[in-house]
């Protein structure tokens, strides 16, 4: 076999040499370029993006790029990059409120200032990214601020009052029976220690069952696990008898077997006491059920009292905040009204009131019974029945007189009255008391009939005595507080942001402020959203539809930004006209206001197989015939199948390329049909293609350039778009 090969081997030998010898040509060979290698020829014959733009066409025009502010400022490879390529800069989250605001409300600038100084020396503008959003927001802090105001107690723990019936009234609202037993209150002077009144119930037989007669007591609201919760209550038979007791969340709604153990009742009247500390079992319970089947006897119950430990304490008696609301009428006289013998009334000039500012006027051209002429202010809930109120204000008239002043029930005009008291012509205090009679009073009465003059009052309040009022009070803010404490935080935060951004010419003022559903003329809300973010605050709620006018404003008049373009931007515009054209009104409705929108941001945050061309034209038409400037914000793309938006390792070249087309198409249709003089510019969000650990389309192909820094289709899309290429 050896010698064979060797014999193969030279004959192979021999025919290759004849056979060069009988043909000299070289022969034709071709190796097909690889595709890779072809599309980065392809690529790099592209110039810098920024070169496509017609600048004699366009002369203020910006190609943007969003990026992070650290990554900039370290002036790397993204700094080349963007330096490169655009001539503009949006901070992704550096200058927003959550990034700035400490806890205490002070704003930490540094990064925004290197950052406006950095993009300077390069010849960069800045695209200040956002002064008003409901995202991004240090809402910790901007919730403390709004937060009620709690007034520690004065003493140490107290025990509060939770249930409270004598029976000596008719009032049978917290408690109730079962279907068996007989009961009916007792003649007065039959109670405890032959006082007053108390309820008897009365079983006629020995039942099978202790539950088959039953007392239910019931608490204004439930008791929680770990309430300490003390009974007491005065209690006696016509023979001996014990009976259990049950804890229910309403009455014949059982949960659990005990609540405040057994009693033992006899001919004579005791005072039962039992103080629990609530269990899992018994929580949310808010009814005490008396099981009284298995006796066959007459029950009496008297005294029946129930309160709950208050750690916090008291000490002792303290006047509630006002029921009154608007006692001072720097804001309006919203509740205040009046009738009567052509008596007229309202809020007072400026600097009439007591000390300066506004009060409120009641004037009565003649005298008549007092009662023909009268203000009135309408309270809710109705005041608390037996419950003490005392009523303060600064008043004063044009002559000297007396008048009256009530705590009425409008049902059958009953009051309970705080007397006459002197009008002098110099403002006087005046302090009164009265308590309720009645359960439904519920509206406060000044009568002045008798008067015929003026008088004016300021500083009206109305308040109850608690008995506990010494513990800890919370005390909310009203809405106008609200809503001047948060407009003074927003020009805290504007101004301190333009002032460390003097060079920043452009602004998105307010960010995304229409609803998504279900109707998209109206603004977002976070009012009744369950699941509000940790970052999120909506100013809208509390400044009101009006809180972009109060915005620019603020921005109009800071030093040095008089004249910078302030834009309204949000997102989806292109994928809901109905959202488009509600942004476009409420754009209306702000300038109506006095104040300048100088432009509309769209911000195109869109997906490859979602996207529709012809609502994305049209609604370049729709925000082109508004006359302000135009600028797609935020424009990046993903590739979404599946409803799902894929990884870019799982992107095709063919999906690649349908993604080049479509930036082609969205910056090509930009040009074609915004005119010249409102195109302010395109800024791409994403240079690159997202991160994995991003928060934003993380791992996405949403970009221009690869994480690597390559350029993709996308890239030649985009140039395409910007030249107008066909």
């Amino acid at each position: 076999m050896k010698h064979i090969n060797k014999i193969t081997l030279a004959f192979v030998l021999i025919i290759a040499v004849v056979t060069s010898c009988v043909d000299n040509s070289i022969l034709e060979y071709e190796v097909k370029k690889p595709a890779s290698i072809a599309d980065m020829e392809y690529l790099n014959a592209y110039n810098a993006l920024k070169t496509y733009i017609d600048r004699s066409a366009n002369p203020n025009f910006k190609l943007g790029a969003g990026v992070s502010v650290s990554d900039y400022n370290a002036q790397g490879l993204v700094y080349r990059l963007i330096s490169s390529n655009f001539d503009e800069i949006t901070a992704g989250y550096e200058m927003k409120h959550g990034a700035v605001v400490q806890a205490d409300g002070s704003l930490n600038l540094g990064n925004v200032s290197a950052f406006v100084e950095t993009a300077d020396k390069a010849g960069i503008s800045v695209f200040g990214h956002t002064l008003c959003w409901h995202a991004n927001q240090n809402a910790k802090y901007l919730n403390g601020l709004i937060a009620p105001t709690v007034i520690p107690g004065a003493g140490g723990p107290t025990w509060d009052a939770f249930y409270d019936q004598n029976f000596e009234t008719d009032d049978a609202s917290n408690y109730s029976f079962s279907t068996n037993g007989e009961h009916s209150l007792t003649a007065v002077g039959e109670g405890f220690e032959g006082k007053g009144r108390a309820l008897k119930i009365v079983n006629t037989e020995e039942r099978a069952n202790d539950w088959d007669v039953q007392l239910f007591v019931t608490f204004p609201q439930p008791v929680a696990q770990g309430d300490r919760i003390l009974l007491t209550m005065d209690i006696k038979s016509d023979a001996t008898a014990s009976y259990s007791t049950q804890a229910h969340t309403a009455p014949g709604a059982y949960k659990h077997w005990d609540f405040f153990g057994s009693l033992t009742s006899t001919p004579e009247w005791t005072t039962y006491t039992k103080e629990i500390t609530v269990s899992g079992d018994q929580a949310t319970a808010n009814t005490i059920a008396f099981n009284l089947g298995k006796t066959a006897t007459t029950y009496y119950f008297d005294n029946i009292k129930v309160t709950k430990y208050n750690e916090s304490g008291g000490g002792g008696p303290a006047l509630d905040p006002s029921v009154i609301a608007n006692s001072d009428f720097e804001t309006g006289d919203a509740g205040w009204v009046g009738w009567g013998n052509g008596s007229t009334r309202g809020r007072s000039a400026n600097g009439e009131g007591y000390g300066g500012g506004y009060c409120y006027y009641m004037t009565n051209p003649s005298t008549t019974n007092f009662w023909e002429a009268q203000t009135a202010y309408d309270l809710s809930p109705a005041l608390k029945m037996n419950g003490s109120y005392t009523l303060k204000m600064k008043v004063k008239g044009s002559i000297a007189g007396n008048i009256r002043a009530e705590v009425q029930s409008s049902a059958d005009y009953s009051s309970d009255g705080f007397g006459a008291f002197a009008v002098t012509t110099d403002w006087t205090s005046v302090e009164l008391s009265t308590v309720m009679g009645k359960e439904d009073r519920n509206r406060f009465v000044i009568s002045f009939g008798d008067y015929a003059g003026t008088i004016y009052i300021d500083d009206v309040t109305l308040q109850y005595l608690n008995p506990n009022g010494g513990g800890e009070q919370i005390i909310e803010k009203t809405p106008e507080e609200k809503r001047q404490i948060l407009t003074e935080s927003l020009e805290t935060w504007i101004s301190g942001m333009m002032a460390a951004s003097k060079t920043v010419k452009a602004w998105d003022i307010v960010n995304e402020p229409m609803s998504d559903w279900p109707d998209q003329y109206q603004l977002k809300t976070g009012i009744g959203k369950t699941d509000m973010a940790a970052d999120e605050f909506y100013w809208q709620d509390y400044l009101g539809k009006d809180y972009a006018v109060t915005a620019i404003q603020i921005a109009r008049r800071q030093e040095g930004h008089e004249s910078d373009k302030l834009f309204i931007n949000d997102y989806g515009l292109e994928s809901s006209l109905d959202k488009c054209k509600g942004l476009i009104e409420y754009v209306k409705y702000v300038e109506s206001k006095g104040v300048k929108v100088d432009g509309i941001g769209t911000q195109m945050h869109v997906s490859l197989n979602l996207a529709d061309r012809d609502k994305i034209a049209e609604h370049f038409r729709l925000l082109a015939a508004t006359g302000k400037l135009i600028k797609i914000s935020e424009l990046d793309m993903g590739i979404e199948v599946d409803g799902k938006g894929i990884k870019t390792d799982q992107a095709t070249d063919e999906q690649l390329r349908a993604q080049a087309d479509l930036y082609k198409y969205i910056v090509k249709t930009y040009f074609e049909i915004i005119p010249a003089t409102q195109r302010y510019g395109i800024t791409q969000w994403a240079a690159t293609d997202s991160p994995a650990s991003s928060s934003w389309r993380g791992g996405e192909p949403i970009g221009l350039w690869t994480l690597d820094y390559d350029r993709k289709h996308a890239y030649a899309g985009f140039a395409d778009g910007l030249s107008g290429a066909k």
